[in-house]
Order: structure tokens, then C-alpha cells, then sequence
């Protein structure tokens, strides 16, 4: 069904922009869903259209109107993906590389979410017909440990738990060339590239972003590396390691391609466990994709 919301603006939000100051109070909304809701004219600001970059005011009241997804209708696909975990709030799931999770512009079709309806009994309807059950995101190319929400209740909890960092996902990565320190840290500010839109890059104005790594194996031009994000920011662990000079492997958008090794079967990025509280019991979880075939197979071929 429908939802409808009004706030109020306090000091303490004063002159913030108006798409974050409804991300703050909305946080179960993708801040791109916000800023469409914006151009729809469905978030008025003194019952007026706005943008998403106005400043908010002390006093003013902004409503924000969410219509039911009825654009799209999004059909039942199998989608191989395994179900690793389930129970009735939540399922943990291993994605395959070269699947996009959810529609969007260009990709309607053959998407996760198409088969998440048809595996799974019930998904959370926050995130509307494009998106049910999601709570957070992996880049098409990236492989690897999904949690999925089943109701709202679970929903709210887990976007809550990501937004406060309780949830802690590694990943492995393969990078380009031999990384001299173990263990290290890259901190950078991460914010939308200024003239290629779809890409991300390190900006002074951007956000912060902060990614832990260790070295799990070096091999001639290549190393492999178990990185552990902080922040969620999009991209982060691509972006950070094109950074300092060792993108990764695959990576077409951040030049893991312009090295003379053995072309990878894909990007060589897979999101490798994930720890977290249910949201319902609190009880302490912890789940691993294991490293796909593919991946592995061409770790072979390097050490070959």
C-alpha cells in the first residue's frame, strides 16, 4: 500500500540537503530512490516540489508520499543462485558473478530479485517491487554472500544494524601486483566521479571510506588479499585499490584490464563472509561463500 510521511525541519537539520535529511529519517530507502521520489514531485517541502539539493529550513514541513511500485512488473526468473541460509525473517544467499541484484534503467530483466520471488516464500515490501527484500548491494560482476530481509520487521533491523556498521562483510580480492606490506589500511574520501557519472573516484568532497586488507598470498604480478571494508561506500574496494596502484584484477571500470597477465574469467572480486546479529534473537551469525570455481581456477593458472 501507499505511505505517507511528514516532518517537520529542527536546528539540528537546518540547511542540510533535502535527499539526505529524508535518507536520515527513512534509512530503509536507497538514497536514489529518494531523489527519484524528489523528480516525481512525491516529497513536498511546504507542500511545494523541491530538489534534492535544497538546503531544508528551520519550520518547514516536508511530506513524502510513496506510491506502490506499479511501473514494472517484475516476473519469477530462475536465477541460479544458492540459498545458503533461511528462516522465516532471513536468507543468507551466495550470488553468482555477472548478475545484477536487482532492476534498474537498461536491466528489467534476469535480475536476483526475479529469483528471489521464485525461491523464496516471502521477501520485505520495503524496498517496493524493485527491490523487495534487499538490503544491501553487490555490483553485477562481484560474486558472493547476500542477506536478504523476508518481512519488514527484519528489514528495518538490518538496514539499521548496516547504517551503525554492526554487520561486518570480507571479501577476496586479486589485485594487480605484489603488495609489499601484510596487513594494511587504505582511508580515502570516495564521491561520484565529476564527468564519468556511473564511475566513483577519491574526492576531496566525497565521503569517507575507510578499507582494511591483509595479504593472503602473493604470486608474480598478482596478489591475493582478504579486504575488510568499514563503510559501505559504492565501489569502496574497487576504487581503493585502483588507489594505490593495485586494481582489481578484471575490473574494466578501473583498470584491472591494462595488465599484461593472464586475462581473468571476470572481475576478480567475490564477497567471502559476512557476520552479523539476527534480527530477531540477537544471536551471533557468521556465514562464508565459498571462493567459485572460476575464481579459483584461475589462481591455479597463476601459480602455474
Amino acid at each position: 500500500m501507499n505511505q505517507e510521511y511528514l516532518f517537520e525541519v529542527f536546528p539540528e537539520d537546518e540547511a542540510k540537503r533535502l535527499d539526505i535529511f529524508i535518507k536520515e529519517k527513512l534509512p530503509e530507502l536507497s538514497r536514489s530512490r529518494v531523489q527519484a521520489l524528489i523528480k516525481e514531485n512525491h516529497i513536498l517541502v511546504n507542500f511545494k516540489p523541491s530538489k534534492a539539493s535544497y538546503k531544508i529550513k528551520r519550520g518547514e514541513k516536508i511530506k513524502v508520499f510513496i506510491p506502490l511500485d506499479k511501473e514494472i512488473e517484475i516476473q519469477p526468473r530462475d536465477i541460479p543462485f544458492e540459498v545458503i541460509y533461511e528462516d522465516e525473517d532471513i536468507a543468507v544467499i551466495n550470488k553468482p558473478s555477472g548478475i545484477v541484484v536487482h532492476p534498474a534503467p537498461g536491466h528489467y530483466d534476469d535480475t536476483l530479485v526475479q529469483g528471489l520471488i521464485l525461491k523464496l516464500k516471502n521477501l520485505s515490501g520495503i524496498g517496493g517491487k524493485i527491490r523487495p527484500g534487499i538490503v544491501h548491494r553487490l555490483d553485477k560482476d562481484t560474486s558472493g554472500i547476500m542477506l536478504v530481509a523476508k518481512n519488514d520487521f527484519a528489514h528495518k533491523k538490518l538496514v539499521e544494524a548496516f547504517k551503525e556498521r554492526l554487520i561486518e562483510k570480507n571479501y577476496i580480492a586479486l589485485v594487480y601486483g605484489r603488495l609489499t606490506q601484510k596487513k594494511g589500511k587504505i582511508e580515502t574520501f570516495i564521491g561520484r566521479h565529476p564527468i564519468a557519472r556511473k564511475k566513483m573516484a577519491v574526492l576531496k568532497e566525497g565521503k569517507l571510506a575507510i578499507t582494511f586488507y591483509e595479504v593472503l598470498e602473493i604470486f608474480n604480478k598478482a596478489s591475493l588479499v582478504l579486504a575488510k571494508p568499514v563503510t559501505g561506500r559504492t565501489h569502496q574496494i574497487r576504487v581503493h585499490f585502483s588507489y594505490i596502484g593495485h586494481p582489481v584484477l578484471g575490473d574494466s571500470i578501473y583498470g584491472g584490464l591494462k595488465h599484461a597477465l593472464l586475462k581473468p574469467p571476470r572481475l576478480m572480486l567475490h564477497a567471502y563472509e559476512i557476520f552479523f546479529k539476527h534480527p530477531r534473537t540477537n544471536e551471533a551469525m557468521k556465514f562464508r561463500a565459498p571462493i567459485p570455481e572460476e575464481f579459483q581456477n584461475y589462481i591455479e593458472k597463476l601459480k602455474n
